[in-house]
């Protein structure tokens, strides 16, 4: 007999599941009123699409905010807190901000970066950045005076990365003994440029540099040609970066196409 209720009610629940398709849409019931199962999965979306995995914890995260905040949304409306002045005017800000979304969304789905434009944008990079990197030591200090005697230091055997370390005011290099590390030179101030490029493997400036940043005694470690990334190591970050360049071009299009007055 108990065999038997039990094999009724269970093909009564799979006939009213059968029958009643929708409840299944429904992510849950809140005092009475269905929480549709597409809020959970637009939520899930925009997790994934900045990056993160849903993983089941998230999920169930989620989904009780998700409940949560129906639970608020009721109590507002119950409240007769939709007709508030307020409450108008958020809602219309909302409205515009998720076209805006969709706008842009829309635009860059019909306009997506090409892998000619990507390489357009990597050679340029490769042009700019090509050619030699220089690894360079300095030591910065405020006063001219004070360069001078810093090189005649060194001239006389005193050590170059020690004094870096006790009297450089550029505390980052300073901390490594004056350590600049490979760069293109063009990424330095001119006057520092110009300086460190006559130099020969191991030889360090005779006289101090004056630039903005105080007065430099540089010495040339070595040179090298350039350690650029290949293309394909770095095919989402260009095409990320066009993707928002055009996007941006859109938008100031839009703006100076319109008629405001």
């Amino acid at each position: 007999m108990k065999k038997q209720l039990l094999s009724s009610l269970m093909a009564a629940a799979m006939l009213g599941a059968l029958a009643l398709p929708a409840a299944a849409q429904n992510l849950a019931v809140v005092n009475g009123k269905p929480v549709p199962a597409e809020r959970l999965n637009a939520i899930k979306e925009q997790v994934e699409r900045s990056g993160r995995k849903v993983s089941p914890e998230i999920e169930a995260r989620i989904k009780d905010q998700i409940i949560t905040a129906e639970v608020f949304t009721q109590e507002a409306q119950r409240l007769g807190l939709e007709s508030s002045a307020s409450y108008k005017t958020q809602m219309e800000l909302a409205r515009q901000q998720v076209l805006i979304n969709e706008l842009f969304a829309s635009y860059q789905a019909k306009n997506p970066v090409s892998d000619a434009e990507i390489k357009a944008e990597y050679d340029k990079f490769v042009a700019a950045n090509g050619g030699k990197e220089y690894k360079a030591s300095h030591i910065l200090v405020e006063k001219e005076e004070e360069a001078k005697a810093i090189i005649a230091s060194i001239q006389k055997g005193g050590k170059f990365e020690d004094i870096a370390k006790k009297q450089s005011k550029d505390p980052g290099s300073g901390a490594k003994g004056g350590n600049l590390d490979w760069a293109n030179p063009a990424s330095y101030v001119p006057e520092f440029t110009e300086a460190l490029i006559k130099l020969e493997k191991g030889k360090m400036t005779q006289t101090p540099v004056k630039s903005q940043f105080g007065w430099h005694i540089i010495r040339l470690e070595d040179t090298r040609q350039a350690q650029l990334p290949k293309l394909d190591e770095v095919k989402p970050q260009v095409a990320q970066q066009l993707q928002q360049q055009k996007l941006a071009q859109y938008q100031e299009s839009l703006r100076a196409k319109a008629k405001v007055e």
